[in-house]
């Protein structure tokens, strides 16, 4: 079997917001699909959390490398591309557009397989993920509404951030928590996400000190992004005088990157985003490095339902990690994946447990979100 051919779609039209500094619209394309395409007809899907200009424009290089090698050997494939590439756009869009065809090979493999990703990836510790509701900060009385409506549709972990977090005082600060550990219950996980990642983020270490010790008294599971992302020392500060776990990495990629901050004793959990750090293979690879320096591993994933579909994957492929981020209210999950994606009971999700990524996409959601895509067409435009 080989390589044929890798076609490209961005989504658009019900891209949410991302509570950025210079905000998302519905008709932005931050999201991008992968098709890789065989000779023998099988075609694996994969996402990528960049815009499809950048993603073309990558696969213009990325194509010759991949075109004839064998797509059931997805780690061995994804070396060579990242290898190959070392001068031309590593950790950017050509590393992130990796991501995407690392997880259309995962799952190319398990259609010839016939089983599931998380097996391939080494076997399933858990039938089932919790996944925890993200939702950006809002005045109190619209964030606990909508927290409310999670509550009631079973969810029973959750993560706040951006929006105007970290961005007002901190008196708002801490009426956006206390809103929400009072709309969730004392029970349930809540994390809070800075999002020390936007644009020209104003928030330094005695801020995130003074911040963490607040977020303290509301037994919040983790500070997410309280600094820059590259503020390596500040995070390790951080972590010294912090009662609640500290948490990055969203926008890291490659194992490399995250080595240095592992190694620099940076984080208590470590979050890769797989549709940008160099997928499954090398989100697997982030984890084992995380495991030997005893942080955690929660996968990042403001989503598509095939990204979605591969962290459910990675977390079961992973003795300690049990959950996941779900991006609530995106079209681009919930109407994307055919059947779309229910909680059972406790608020888990299931793993999928058919062939490869085990998500079939709905054709009329494709259609209306990429229309005119040739994700699945044989030849002609890409």
């Amino acid at each position: 079997m080989r390589i044929t051919d890798i076609k490209a779609a961005g989504l658009r039209g019900a891209t949410p917001k991302g509570g950025w500094a210079r905000e998302l619209d519905p008709d932005d394309n931050v999201h991008t699909l992968v098709a890789v395409h065989t000779d023998e007809g099988v075609v694996g899907i994969g996402s990528v959390f960049s815009s499809e200009t950048l993603v073309r424009a990558a696969l213009d290089t990325l194509r010759p490398l991949a075109v004839g090698t064998d797509p059931r050997e997805p780690d061995r494939v994804s070396q060579i591309l990242h290898e190959n590439t070392f001068w031309l756009g590593r950790g950017g869009a050509v590393t992130h557009t990796v991501s995407g065809i690392d997880i259309a090979l995962w799952d190319i493999l398990g259609q010839v397989t016939g089983l599931p990703v998380s097996t391939l990836l080494g076997g399933r510790y858990r039938e089932r993920v919790r996944p925890y509701a993200s939702v950006l900060m809002d005045d109190p009385p619209v964030l606990k509404d909508d927290l409310a409506r999670l509550v009631a549709d079973g969810f029973t972990a959750f993560k706040i951030g951006w929006g105007s977090f970290g961005r007002v005082s901190d008196a708002v600060d801490e009426e956006m928590v206390r809103a929400a550990r009072e709309t969730v219950g004392p029970d349930a996980l809540l994390a809070v996400d800075a999002g020390g990642s936007d644009a020209f983020w104003p928030r330094g270490l005695p801020w995130a000190v003074r911040t963490a010790e607040m977020l303290a008294g509301y037994d919040v599971a983790w500070f997410e992004e309280a600094l820059r992302p590259d503020d390596v020392e500040g995070f390790v500060e951080l972590r010294r005088r912090s009662r609640v776990p500290i948490s990055g990495g969203e926008v890291l990629t490659r194992r490399q990157d995250f080595h240095r901050f592992l190694a620099a004793g940076a984080f208590d959990i470590v979050q890769p985003d797989t549709t940008k750090g160099g997928g499954l293979s090398e989100s697997r690879r982030v984890a084992w490095l995380a495991a030997e320096f005893g942080v955690a591993f929660v996968p990042h994933g403001w989503n598509t339902a095939v990204g979605l579909a591969a962290d459910l994957h990675l977390a079961a492929a992973l003795p300690a990690t049990e959950l996941v981020e779900y991006k609530t209210g995106s079209a681009y999950i919930d109407e994307l994946a055919a059947g779309g994606f229910a909680l059972d009971p406790d608020g888990y999700l299931p793993v999928p447990s058919s062939p490869g990524l085990g998500l079939r996409l709905d054709g009329d959601a494709l259609e209306r979100y990429a229309p005119g895509h040739s994700l699945f067409a044989s030849g002609g435009a890409r």
